[in-house]
């Protein structure tokens, strides 16, 4: 079937042309931090750049085939994509794969699969459709639906447990409730009371009252505020992330020449800190490219928000566009010492198959708002 021409003409071209230089920055960075690592190993330098390459691949075909769907015709789906995502995660407490202490994955035939990174997206759905209607953000019992919808997935994830992805939905909640007209007071209201229970819950974790947080995720929290009470321990990976930052200066040391990570001082260096790569090997000015791209994505993320055509392809935008800018802020905050190490990947760049596959989602997401902002039919 041939496209219409207007359908090009509503093509946000500079969002795809961010994303493209993202997954290719993250293809040359992810090859340089594993470089070492892999053919220590006895395996291929290009192990994970295939990898991204066949995530990428299956993401732009999941892409494409939600372009080509009217937005419109999931909200009739978006409860039965939940239903579906929250098996997935409770499958993972039951038949997950356990990595590095966390049971995160399954197994789908060849393919590993992170259910709670689709949940991300699920979540985006439901909640578009429950704050559609401006009563539902402004009434109590609208309000409370949504919670529920967005804790339920949150108490499975803080069971495998991954308390970086948890915090996300937290903040896609909030994003989606201002946006869909909630009132200010409420927010604010409901934010300052959040920061009081968690505060409550640390206090109370610390004195051994209740176990509510992990004993490492406490360590986390309390040695990021002082990363040199325990230098050659808990706060070893903050510390070396920020020797890597700070050692790249301008332009860098160059690819392959991080020290940092070729001498294996910084951990999961193709992942939860591929950022502090970034800097140390090509230096400030990279650094600043990387983050001027994301402020590409985000701001044509919201710019979309902006001239849809309703309320639901206005969420549903500024949800997915939440995703990029949350992932950004903790993981960025992470690698310089100014957020807990949480373990959360940095869209586009970060090593993983279902980190890329949602990036990819999320951004068909906001691509399909913003071609239909006027009416087109295929």
């Amino acid at each position: 079937m041939k496209i219409p021409r207007r359908y090009w003409r509503n093509l946000d071209w500079p969002l795809i042309l961010a994303v493209l230089a993202l997954t290719a920055i993250g293809l040359v960075v992810v090859y340089s931090a594993s470089y070492s690592q892999l053919v220590a190993a006895g395996l291929s330098p290009w192990h994970h750049v295939q990898t991204q390459l066949v995530a990428f691949g299956l993401g732009l075909v999941a892409a494409i085939i939600i372009v080509s769907i009217d937005y419109r015709a999931w909200a009739r789906w978006s409860k039965l994509i939940y239903i579906a995502t929250m098996a997935l995660l409770s499958g993972v407490l039951l038949i997950g794969q356990a990595v590095f202490g966390s049971q995160r994955w399954v197994r789908i035939g060849p393919l590993s699969l992170q259910p709670s990174e689709l949940a991300k997206i699920a979540l985006v759905l439901v909640l578009a459709k429950a704050f559609e209607k401006e009563e539902h953000t402004q009434s109590l019992k609208g309000v409370a639906k949504a919670l529920v919808m967005v804790l339920i997935p949150m108490a499975l994830i803080l069971k495998q447990p991954d308390l970086g992805t948890a915090a996300i939905f937290i903040g896609l909640f909030f994003t989606m409730w201002y946006v869909g007209h909630g009132k200010t007071k409420h927010i604010v209201i409901a934010g300052l009371s959040l920061v009081v229970v968690s505060i409550a819950v640390v206090i109370v974790s610390l004195k051994g009252w209740v176990s509510v947080i992990k004993p490492y995720q406490l360590t986390r929290i309390l040695v990021f505020l002082d990363p040199y009470s325990d230098p050659s321990g808990a706060g070893w990976n903050i510390i070396q992330s920020i020797i890597a930052v700070g050692s790249g200066g301008f332009l860098g040391k160059g690819m392959l020449n991080g020290t940092q990570s070729s001498l294996h001082f910084l951990p999961a260096n193709h992942t939860d800190f591929v950022f502090s790569v970034i800097a140390e090997e090509f230096g400030f000015l990279g650094s600043v490219v990387v983050l001027a791209l994301y402020v590409v994505v985000i701001w044509r993320g919201l710019h979309i928000a902006a001239v849809a055509k309703d309320n639901y392809g206005t969420l549903l935008a500024a949800g997915a566009t939440g995703i990029f800018f949350f992932h950004l802020i903790i993981n960025v905050g992470m690698t310089l010492g100014f957020m807990p190490i949480t373990g959360l990947p940095l869209l586009f760049i970060t090593a993983g198959g279902s980190i890329m596959l949602t990036s990819l989602i999320a951004v068909a997401i906001i691509l399909n708002v913003g071609l239909r902002r006027n009416k087109i039919m295929f």
